[in-house]
């Protein structure tokens, strides 16, 4: 079995742990499952700008990516992470990119992330969640949406959206499930965390 590849898409002012929440699990996942035939070959940042590897994250911090979206191979797993979305929603390279990867096996979102999935047309009339801030919002611009309040993520349909920012965690390790549960369990241990067991909706 070949190693799962995860992408996680970065853009200026996306929420810091919205993108390495996520990325810890999927890295712990592939130092545990080193040589196993389950394994996971971590994730790949990839930045929302053809031609520039630095991002600016919220915060100020700055995030080196190993891809451009002009440069990025095909995964098995894409994570669109939230954060301030609103020059991304504008941005045409970028919003034609996602649509072209909405045949990515699993594609999922963190946080408002699910709005960069929704203008991109990858979310149409899908049961979704986000930050509980961003419901409202989400459920006025996108109306053909079924916007749900209390999960820590839902899935439809082979695509995945998550409540806010450390929701993220919980939707990797389910993930992660995918490959091996044992190992989503190890990998929890590993980093401390306390998995909110399986709250996502069918």
């Amino acid at each position: 079995m070949a190693a799962t590849r995860y992408g996680i898409l970065v853009y200026d002012d996306v929420e810091v742990l919205d993108v390495f929440g996520p990325f810890e699990v999927f890295s712990v996942a592939a130092r545990l499952s080193a040589g196993s035939p389950h394994g996971s070959a971590g994730a790949t940042l990839v930045s929302a700008y053809p031609d520039r590897s630095i991002v600016t994250a919220r915060g100020g911090l700055r995030v080196c990516t190993d891809v451009s979206i002009a440069t990025a191979p095909q995964f098995d797993v894409l994570l669109v992470p939230g954060g301030v979305t609103h020059i991304a929603e504008t941005d045409p390279d970028l919003l034609t990119w996602i649509t072209a990867r909405a045949s990515t096996p699993i594609v999922a979102s963190v946080c408002t992330g699910a709005f960069l999935l929704a203008a991109a047309g990858v979310l149409t009339d899908h049961r979704v969640t986000t930050h509980w801030d961003d419901l409202d919002e989400l459920a006025r611009r996108f109306p053909q949406l079924t916007v749900l309040d209390g999960p820590r993520w839902v899935h439809d349909r082979g695509i995945y959206t998550s409540a806010g920012i450390s929701a993220g965690i919980d939707l990797a390790l389910h993930l992660v499930s995918f490959i091996d549960d044992d190992l989503a369990r190890r990998v929890a241990r590993q980093m401390d965390y306390r998995r909110s067991g399986d709250p996502g909706s069918a």
